[in-house]
């Protein structure tokens, strides 16, 4: 779950399965009871049309915690003039220690959260882009980029195009933040 429409969207289908959760929060729903075999099957079967997992393994569970960490870092990167390093932002919004999730993040990912922050923040700024509200300039300074030049490096690492060339395209390439 990676948004409050996700959110609303699962506690939805627990509610229709009249199933009581006691949180509901992005990437994790705690029970007030254990379910059975056939709730299980079935949960899992709604959420999949839903476009969501179900997950019970720790390791799986951490990736999905490191994630949403990551999506509402993005928020808290744009909203805060001083904002935290991610490694401080990760470790406070999950009650882990940052090597050891970056360590499982790694091994279950194949890649490092500083670089899954990257795409997230390129998938934001390709947002802020079809807005045609903000400028380069003003859309490196809102994502804390040290330069405007910084950011195109970025952009053109990870998309393989210059930001000219993804505007001229015209087409909407952004994925789903869910998806990353």
């Amino acid at each position: 779950m990676v948004c409050p429409r996700c959110i609303d969207a699962v506690e939805g289908i627990f509610k229709e399965m009249n199933l009581p959760a006691s949180h509901i929060e992005l990437g994790r729903v705690e029970l007030e009871n254990k379910l059975k075999a056939d709730e299980i099957e079935e949960l899992r079967s709604r959420l999949d049309k839903s476009g969501f997992e179900l997950i019970f393994d720790r390791e799986t569970e951490l990736v999905n915690l490191v994630k949403s960490a990551m999506i509402r870092y993005l928020n808290h990167l744009e909203s805060t003039s001083n904002p935290l390093k991610p490694s401080a932002f990760v470790t406070e919004n999950t009650n882990y220690n940052y090597s050891y999730l970056s360590k499982v993040f790694s091994d279950q990912q194949g890649r490092t959260i500083e670089s899954y922050l990257i795409e997230l923040k390129i998938e934001r700024v390709k947002e802020l882009l079809s807005f045609n509200t903000f400028t380069l300039s003003e859309i490196a300074w809102k994502l804390k980029y040290s330069s405007v030049q910084y950011l195109s490096n970025q952009f053109k690492k990870v998309t393989g195009q210059t930001v000219s060339q993804y505007l001229a395209l015209k087409k909407n390439q952004r994925k789903h933040l869910d998806t990353i």
